[in-house]
């Protein structure tokens, strides 16, 4: 499973980063990084980043693939 973010949705609101702070941060340049960008989220971080992706008020986050 990826997690793709749309930086141009992604507004800061950082709900992201409480959910699955592994998987999510921000740069100095407060812009939102995904740790995983390009592989697969590690397994025993898919249900935090699930979390993360349903939290995000204006909906930035994407689940790609499975599981």
């Amino acid at each position: 499973m990826r997690v793709t973010v749309d930086q141009d949705r992604c507004e800061g609101h950082g709900l992201c980063t409480q959910s699955a702070p592994a998987v999510f941060s921000f740069d100095d340049d407060g812009d939102l990084v995904n740790e995983f960008a390009g592989t697969d989220v590690p397994e025993t971080l898919i249900g935090p980043a699930r979390e993360a992706v349903d939290v995000c008020p204006v909906a930035a986050l994407r689940i790609t693939g499975s599981p």
